[in-house]
C-alpha cells in the first residue's frame, strides 16, 4: 500500500510511520508535516532512508492534490491539538484542523484515494467523575474548547463529504495517548522529564481529572486493523481501558521514581478543564477482532519512563521552553 501520513513527524504520526515499517515492510510512505513546534523530523530519524518526507502544510491545497494522487490510501494524523493553547490562540487550530481537513477531503474524493481520519474523544465533551456511562459510537458531540471543537468540525466534514461525495472514509475517535516521542507539553512526559530533573510534578486542580490512557502503539494498531478491515463511514472509538485520574497517575509515575506518595505540587486548574473521559470499544473489539498489546497501564508507563530515560537528547531541547510557556500562561502553585 502507497500511504500519506500527515502530521507524520509528529508524536502519534511519527509512532504510526515506525509501526507501519515494522509490521508492513511491503508499504510505501510518504510523510506530509509543516513541522510545527510540535512536529520533529528527528523522531523520523531512524527511519528516514524507508519515507520520503515532504515539508509542507495540508492546507495548501495544490501540494496535497499533487500527493493525494500518487498514493492508495491517507491517513490524517496533522492537528493542532493542544488545549491551552487553543484558549490563547484559536485560529491556528481552525486553519489545520478544518481547513486542513477540507483540502485533504477535495483530494481524495478528485482521485477516489482510501481516507482515515484520526480524531479525539474530546469531541463528546466530558463525562462526570460518577458517570457509569463511556463514549460510544452514538454519543452525541458536545465539545468545550476551541482544540475539540475544531476537531469535531473536521469529523463532521469527513461525513459530509462520505455521505455527498461517495468518499472511502473512516474516522477514530481515541482516548489519551502515552509513549515515545510525545511533546513533552503533554501531561505524562511533562511530568516523566520532571522527575527525572528532580523537579516535583505539577496537577491541575485537585488532580482528579480522569483521563482513559492508550499506549501510541495500540491506538497504531487499532488505525491499521480500522484501514484494513473498517467499513466504510464508520466510526470506531479506540480505548484499552485505561481510565486513570491524574492524582493516580502521578502516584504510579512517583513510585517507578523511587519518590514519595506526596511529592507533587497542586498548581491553579485550567479554563474548561474536562472532568473525564471514558471510551468504549466494544465496536472496534468486536467487529474487526482488535486487542491491545498494553492492557497493563503499569507496563506501558514503566516502558515510557524508560524511553525517556534513553532519549533525553531527543526531548532536552524542547523542555525549557515548555516550563517558560507554562508559566507564561500563569501556571501557580497552590
Amino acid at each position: 500500500m502507497r500511504l500519506l501520513v500527515t502530521g507524520g513527524a509528529g508524536f502519534i504520526g511519527a509512532n504510526f510511520v515506525h509501526r507501519t515499517i515494522a509490521d508492513h515492510p511491503e508499504s510505501t510512505i510518504t510523510v506530509l508535516d509543516s513541522l510545527t513546534y510540535a512536529g520533529d523530523r528527528t523522531s523520523l530519524d531512524p527511519v528516514a532512508d524507508r519515507i520520503d518526507f515532504v515539508h509542507g502544510d495540508i492546507a495548501d491545497l495544490d501540494l496535497v492534490d499533487e500527493l493525494v494522487s500518487g498514493v492508495d490510501a491517507v491517513v490524517h494524523f496533522a492537528a493542532e491539538s493542544h488545549n491551552d493553547n487553543s484558549l490563547n490562540d484559536p485560529w491556528p487550530f481552525v486553519q489545520t484542523n478544518i481547513v486542513g481537513t477540507f483540502s485533504l477531503l477535495q483530494a481524495v474524493r478528485r482521485y477516489d484515494v482510501r481516507y482515515h481520519h484520526i480524531s479525539t474523544d474530546e469531541v463528546y465533551g466530558d463525562l462526570s467523575l460518577t458517570d457509569p456511562e463511556r463514549f460510544h459510537e452514538q454519543t452525541p458531540y458536545n465539545p468545550s474548547s476551541p482544540y475539540s471543537a475544531t476537531k469535531a468540525s473536521s469529523d463532521m466534514l469527513v461525513r459530509a463529504w462520505t455521505r455527498s461525495f461517495g468518499v472511502r472514509a473512516t474516522i477514530s475517535n481515541c482516548s489519551n495517548n502515552y509513549g515515545p516521542y510525545q511533546h513533552v507539553e503533554k501531561f505524562i512526559p511533562r511530568q516523566i522529564t520532571n522527575l527525572i530533573d528532580g523537579i516535583r510534578p505539577r496537577l491541575y486542580g485537585e488532580g482528579r481529572n480522569v483521563r482513559d490512557w492508550i499506549h501510541v502503539d495500540d491506538h497504531n494498531t487499532a488505525v491499521w486493523a480500522i484501514l484494513e478491515r473498517g467499513r466504510i463511514g464508520q466510526t470506531y472509538l479506540i480505548g484499552a481501558d485505561g481510565e486513570l485520574d491524574n492524582r493516580t497517575v502521578v502516584g504510579l509515575l512517583l513510585e517507578e521514581f523511587g519518590r514519595p506518595a506526596d511529592d507533587f505540587d497542586f498548581v491553579t486548574d485550567r479554563a474548561g478543564h474536562d472532568l473525564r473521559y471514558a471510551i468504549d470499544s466494544t465496536l472496534l473489539r468486536t467487529e474487526l477482532g482488535w486487542t491491545p498489546q498494553y492492557g497493563d497501564f503499569r507496563s506501558g508507563l514503566a516502558a515510557t519512563v524508560q524511553w525517556y530515560r534513553d532519549n533525553e537528547s531527543w526531548w532536552r531541547p524542547r523542555k525549557a521552553a515548555t516550563e517558560q510557556m507554562y508559566v507564561s500562561q500563569g501556571e501557580k502553585r497552590l
